[in-house]
């Protein structure tokens, strides 16, 4: 099998349905009744400050928390009911933090992306050896064959995740801050890889900080505050300047991003409040 979805694989949605959870030792619910579906065909993204719930979202689809109510499914199939195999059959989730046991090699992690489709004593099919190819060069890590994993920068470290995750050849495909350490040319360019693979019929989940990355490229943002949905919908309906200062308590501005029209949040000095604010 390649990398790219074949027919029956696409169209898988993953809603999260009113979900609720509740860490030992807390009062407050990380995520309380919180509603998310992501589309196939469609750039979803999750945002928020620190602390309002997005990395528990996919938390619980790695079932590291349990759901104190509410339910996750995916093509219809509650994810409770997967083992671990049928899940990475059906979503390639790639998680905030994240560090091998044992160093690899690049293309030997990378190729842990086809465990699920392999059979259990199997070696690498042609197929397997295809996809591999397909997500080291997608993910833009081909100068990186060879090296081990140990001795890979932050910025490479988080391409060769991607990679893995691509070369799962999942319909659903979810990340959790995917750009983080990666400078500006990468962080675009992982962002343009997951637009196409989103135009291409693939479900995309996105966990980002980068609002205005986010604002470019997703098709649905949802909004997170204290464990709550705070705003849900298009960039327009949720990069408002009066929904985002409530929620991440800064002062700011949203303005139009120049190059595509799409809104850009700016932040204001501490005191700018009673600062002459930018037209918009």
């Amino acid at each position: 099998m390649s990398s790219a979805l074949n027919a029956a694989e696409r169209g898988a949605r993953l809603a999260f349905g009113n979900v609720s959870v509740r860490y030992p030792g807390r009062t407050q619910r990380a995520l309380d009744h919180v509603s998310v579906v992501a589309e196939p065909g469609k750039m979803t993204a999750v945002v928020g400050p620190n602390g309002s719930g997005k990395s528990t979202l996919v938390r619980t689809l790695l079932r590291r928390v349990p759901l104190e109510s509410g339910q996750v499914t995916v093509g219809g199939v509650d994810v409770a009911s997967l083992d671990a195999r049928e899940l990475a059959r059906r979503i390639a989730i790639v998680p905030q933090r994240e560090e091998p046991v044992l160093p690899l090699r690049v293309e030997e992690f990378v190729a842990l992306g086809r465990h699920a489709r392999r059979s259990a004593f199997g070696g690498m099919s042609d197929d397997d050896r295809a996809a591999v190819a397909s997500a080291v060069d997608r993910a833009g890590i081909g100068d990186a064959i060879g090296r081990r994993t140990d001795t890979l920068s932050g910025g490479e470290w988080q391409r060769v995740r991607i990679a893995r995750a691509l070369a799962q050849a999942a319909p659903v495909l979810v990340l959790d801050e995917p750009t983080t350490f990666l400078d500006i040319a990468h962080e675009m360019a992982v962002f343009e890889l997951l637009d196409e693979l989103a135009s291409q019929g693939q479900t995309v989940l996105l966990v980002s900080h980068q609002l205005n990355l986010v604002a470019r490229f997703a098709t649905h943002i949802v909004l997170l505050h204290r464990g709550t949905v705070a705003a849900a919908g298009d960039a327009a309906s949720v990069m408002r300047g009066e929904i985002l200062e409530r929620v991440y308590e800064w002062p700011l501005v949203v303005t139009r991003d120049p190059a595509v029209g799409a809104p850009a949040l700016l932040p204001l000095r501490g005191s700018g409040r009673s600062r002459e604010r930018p037209s918009t």
